[in-house]
């Protein structure tokens, strides 16, 4: 068997073989330019170490030697298929189909790293069923096996990378991204997938722009006609740019920056200053030979999805032995030594352009990383995987089929069975397995570009893309492992169409733009935005209302008239203070019981008039305090019917002065009838229709504790809901239907003879009280929380306190101060200014 390197159709041997065996053939799609990138190379050595271990390694295809062409394809789709057929057929000469006396036996082909030369092959081999596994990471139409079976891929899902930059740029919260990719079919995938991603989570292109992919062209010509027309590129104030493509793509991009900085030497530093360059995994940090001078540094920091890699041991071993003796035995060797330390061997073209010679004792790993990296890149990492993938597939076949002893009777559909179901472990212990979809089954690794003064760079991995994660969770990103741009005021830096919306403020949208760009519009009262850059503002709880700067939610406090606080203080005091004042009014009444001023006007009604008045005050404590079950059932209801009382009891005492005063001439009707009876009669029926409707109010809807979140905008207002709104103003309405008849009556009753004239007094306290509720329902209806009680509190005391002076402070004053005046002596003479007008009850009258 033997391995052989191919390039500009020239054969170099080896190892020579006695024996014809399978062959693994390498398409070099990469050269896309008339430009030799000698990064690339490592890609062919990987392959050679892969090889190199596989036929030392006897537990692998023993007695077996593997063998291999490369071939090149100069980015042409002709000269694509063409070498795919010469690969298969070519004998002495090219004849499709035909395949006499040829030593090739083609199990398997590598290739392509890109989208068209992997397409393009695959219609050939898919003719003839030859498995192709490429190392190359491109959309997922190549999973349609109606159009390639035979076709794998040592690369996870490009898909996969999709939703990693989208997270990517949601972690990050950069929502204002520059989008590079290539002006082909794989540029037009990448746009049409991802930008609706983007907009679904809230991400806008700030512009995108297609790298050029002409062929046979000199690049920087090409750049120089189009560098002004990528402005876009150049001046976008962007933080974040995504870029997909290939490594053409970066050299391109890299040419265009260099090319700006010729004019501008301050463009370089400026462009680079504030920026994020995002790569996807089938682009690679690489210089051509044209640009020596370019400076790596602008890409410093950038954020690359690479296919996982692992160091394989012995690697950098063998890369150390790759000396130029390899000239005689490698085609690609020449260009690599010569571009790689700009020197010339003796046979070369370019030794008559360049006096110095290549001296062999140069070394790989002085070379800077962007001309050849001496750690295994994730493409080469994928060579080295296919490699064994075809061998463990060779290796399964001949073991389960004992009869297939010559290499030569194996055929190239026969391996498909083995390569779908291929799971084994590496050298360096990482699983390799295909799934379904005949795709690698892993994610990609998240890497993190840190360059170095001499052009040199190292990609440390700061994360990881685990298909096997939760939806939305794929993304593992360390940020505490990142090295940004040095020249980033911010870390990690803004990546917005505008300033930042600050709490408190929400987006609003600008007309004609983007919606991503946006003004800042504060947030209305009540509503409120806790973070920056918030969409819409969120509406606080009901228990809680908006800071004044409209970025929090601030608990509302308890509305209630407390105890502790000075108007419940206050009104407390008033209350007990006027009750001790009536307690003391009794008390002189009782200790004057047979006195004529105590007896005028039945001192029955008078007692009752004292006591509901002194429960009155008390019953005004009710109202304040926290709101309980208790308190609200008693409240109105018990208010109510004491005022009921007192008010009837006045009523009472009224017609008692006009039926005494009607009693005293002859022959009336009213002398016939008029007693105790009817006054009681009076005040008792008027009490029971009090009670009946408070009875009626409390079976059908009581009032109850209750909680207003809404009238007040800071507070949570503790109250008693009335349950009936009708019953409430029902108990209103009559209390103030007695206080109106009394007033009436007490009012027509003023000019009566002096003997019998307490109705002016009478009079003027009905119409204290008639005032005080009058005025009590406007204010109480235009108050809220704690007011609306201390007003109910305020109209009962100051009802009261008017029925208490009005009526019995003048008797006070002649029981104390006068009490000459209370005399039956007084009373018979009924001596003008000098003796009280005591209007007498008329059963009392006669006793005297």
């Amino acid at each position: 068997m033997f391995l052989a390197i191919h390039q500009d159709r020239q054969w170099r041997y080896i190892v020579p073989s006695p024996g014809a065996g399978p062959i693994v053939f390498l398409q070099k799609a990469e050269m896309k330019y008339r430009i030799f990138v000698p990064k690339f190379y490592q890609h062919i050595l990987a392959l050679v170490f892969a090889v190199y271990e596989i036929n030392n390694n006897p537990k692998i295809l023993p007695n077996l030697t593997l063998g291999f062409h490369i071939l090149d394809n100069y980015s042409e789709a002709k000269m694509t298929y063409h070498t795919t057929l010469d690969l298969l057929f070519k004998s002495h000469r090219f004849v499709p189909n035909y395949q006499c006396g040829s030593k090739k036996n083609v199990l398997g082909v590598i290739g392509g790293l890109g989208l068209e030369t992997s397409m393009y092959m695959a219609d050939v081999l898919g003719l003839y069923k030859i498995p192709q596994i490429s190392y190359g990471s491109f959309e997922s139409t190549m999973n349609d096996e109606i159009y390639f079976p035979p076709f794998y891929r040592m690369v996870p899902n490009e898909g996969l990378q999709y939703v990693g930059i989208v997270q990517l740029l949601l972690h990050f919260r950069w929502k204002w991204v520059g989008l590079i990719t290539m002006d082909d079919q794989s540029g037009d995938h990448f746009l049409q997938t991802l930008e609706p991603m983007l907009s679904k989570n809230g991400i806008c292109s700030a512009f995108t722009e297609r790298a050029a992919t002409k062929k046979n062209v000199d690049i920087r010509a090409e750049t120089a006609q189009i560098l002004y027309k990528n402005s876009s590129v150049l001046e976008s104030e962007a933080s974040a740019i995504v870029v997909h493509g290939e490594t053409s793509t970066i050299i391109w991009l890299a040419i265009i920056i260099w090319l700006r900085s010729l004019s501008d030497f301050e463009y370089t530093e400026r462009s680079s200053a504030g920026k994020v360059w995002i790569t996807t995994a089938q682009i690679d940090f690489t210089f051509t030979s044209i640009q020596t001078s370019s400076d790596i540094e602008m890409f410093h920091g950038a954020l690359s999805f690479t296919i996982h890699s692992s160091e394989l041991t012995g690697f950098q071993t063998f890369l150390q032995t790759v000396k130029p003796p390899w000239t005689n035995e490698d085609g690609f060797f020449k260009n690599f030594w010569e571009e790689e330390f700009d020197c010339s061997f003796p046979s070369s073209r370019k030794s008559a352009e360049n006096n110095e010679l290549c001296s062999g004792e140069e070394s790989l790993e002085s070379v800077p990383a962007t001309f050849f990296e001496m750690s295994m890149t994730g493409h080469s990492y994928s060579i080295y995987s296919i490699v064994y993938a075809m061998a463990y597939a060779l290796h399964f076949m001949h073991i389960n089929d004992k009869r297939t002893q010559e290499p030569m009777n194996v055929e190239p559909w026969q391996l498909h069975s083995f390569l779908h179901w291929i799971s084994f472990n590496n050298t360096a212990g990482d699983e390799i397995a295909l799934n379904d979809h005949g795709e690698l089954a892993g994610g990609f690794d998240v890497r993190n570009l840190v360059t170095f003064p001499n052009n040199s760079y190292v990609k440390d991995k700061v994360g990881r893309l685990d298909p096997q994660a939760p939806p939305g969770k794929e993304l593992i990103i360390h940020e505490d492992r990142i090295t940004w741009h040095k020249r980033l005021t911010h870390v990690p830096p803004f990546s917005v169409c505008n300033d930042k919306c600050k709490p408190g403020y929400s987006r609003k949208k600008k007309e004609g733009e983007k919606f991503c760009c946006y003004d800042c519009a504060p947030c209305p009262e009540g509503k409120i935005t806790d973070q920056e850059d918030m969409e819409y503002c969120v509406t606080c709880p009901e228990d809680h209302y908006s800071h004044s700067s409209q970025d929090q939610c601030i608990p509302k406090t308890q509305n209630y008239l407390s105890f502790a606080e000075p108007l419940g203080i206050v009104l407390v005091f008033l209350a007990l203070f006027s009750s001790v004042i009536t307690a003391l009014v009794l008390a002189i009444f009782v200790k004057h019981w047979d006195t004529p001023i105590v007896k005028a006007n039945n001192r029955n009604f008078t007692y009752i008039l004292l006591v509901s008045i002194l429960i009155c005050f008390l019953c005004s404590l009710l109202f304040i305090g926290q709101p309980k079950q208790v308190t609200c059932f008693l409240r109105q209801t018990a208010f109510g019917i004491i005022f009921s009382v007192a008010v009837s009891s006045v009523l009472a005492k009224t017609v008692t002065v006009i039926a005494a005063f009607m009693a005293s001439k002859p022959e009336n009707i009213f002398r016939k009838w008029m007693g105790r009876r009817m006054t009681y009669s009076i005040a008792i029926s008027c009490c029971l229709v009090q009670v009946g409707i408070c009875t009626l109010w409390l079976s059908y809807s009581p009032p109850f504790p209750d909680m207003d979140k809404h009238s007040l905008s800071r507070e949570i207002i503790m109250q008693c809901n009335e349950g009936s709104v009708t019953m409430f103003y029902s108990v209103l309405g009559y209390m103030g239907f007695l206080a109106t008849v009394s007033f009436i009556v007490a009012f027509l009753a003023r000019k009566l003879p002096d003997g019998f004239n307490e109705a002016k007094f009478i009079t003027f306290s009905m119409l204290v009280f008639c005032s005080v509720w009058l005025s009590f329902v406007p204010s109480y209806l235009s108050t809220k929380g704690k007011y609306m009680v201390a007003m109910e509190i305020f109209s009962i005391l100051s009802s009261s306190i008017g029925l208490l002076c009005c009526i019995f402070f003048p008797k006070c004053y002649i029981i104390i101060l006068k009490p000459e005046l209370n005399s039956r002596e007084c009373q018979q003479n009924q001596i003008y200014n000098q003796c009280p007008t005591l209007p007498l009850h008329p059963m009392e009258t006669e006793k005297y």
